[in-house]
């Protein structure tokens, strides 16, 4: 409550000075700090036999710290422009992505005692995580870094794998076999659409093997996002 509260002060003081934009980020930023101690010690109370739903946890108050990042970034770049400016746009969309992720957050609290639930919430988080990072993908700024072809190849291995478990998954049905697959998924693909974006931007690789190479990652991801969902209706 404290942080969505935090947020709604932060995107309100975009037009205000530099100095209330400052203290809002500096008040959500230790309030998101506070609630990562928080989801932390939550984790560990489930003890270590169950370490997936631990991950499940710890990657749903990671979404939201990085969802803040962000917002943060898009609020300064934001700060004095016309309601019609491009980084006015990005503000807002930041702002849905950050309520995304702190529902998507709540929700997985709810519902990590549940045994018949969740490893359900747990895929249903995972499919919004790898939605996110697809648009990431898809937009036009450049990676932070540059990987090699060969980098991006050793990535596939893991998507083999996380194939082979979703498919054993949706015939197994077992909440356990889910939240796995949950975690196995999203690991495997965020790291193969970075390095994919990361290996299209190496000044060996041509502007067309770029686009193919861009269109084709994003093609992959749509449909391993259509294998997740079928699962979850299974």
């Amino acid at each position: 409550k404290t942080l969505v509260e935090d947020t709604k002060v932060l995107v309100q003081n975009a037009t205000a000075s530099q100095e209330k934009l400052a203290q809002a980020a500096q008040s959500s930023v230790s309030t998101i700090t506070h609630l990562v101690e928080v989801v932390k010690l939550g984790a560990a109370s489930l003890g270590s036999e169950d370490p997936e739903t631990q991950v499940v946890l710890i990657n749903a108050v990671k979404d939201v710290a990085k969802a803040l990042g962000d917002l943060i970034s898009a609020t300064k770049a934001a700060a004095g422009k016309a309601d019609d400016d491009p980084a006015v746009y990005q503000l807002k969309n930041s702002d849905k992505v950050m309520v995304t992720n702190v529902t998507s957050l709540l929700k997985t609290v709810k519902a990590v005692e549940d045994k018949t639930t969740k490893g359900t919430r747990a895929l249903e988080a995972t499919i919004e995580h790898i939605r996110q990072e697809l648009a990431v993908f898809s937009s036009p700024v450049p990676p932070a870094k540059v990987s090699t072809p060969e980098d991006f190849i050793r990535m596939m291995k893991g998507i083999t794998m996380a194939t082979a478990k979703a498919v054993a998954t949706g015939n197994s049905c077992q909440q356990e076999d889910v939240i796995a697959t949950a975690n196995l998924s999203r690991c495997a693909i965020t790291d193969r659409l970075r390095t994919c974006k990361e290996a299209t931007y190496h000044p060996e690789v041509s502007r067309d093997v770029q686009q193919r190479a861009l269109h084709f990652g994003k093609e992959c991801t749509d449909g391993y996002l259509e294998l997740l969902e079928h699962v979850l209706v299974v």
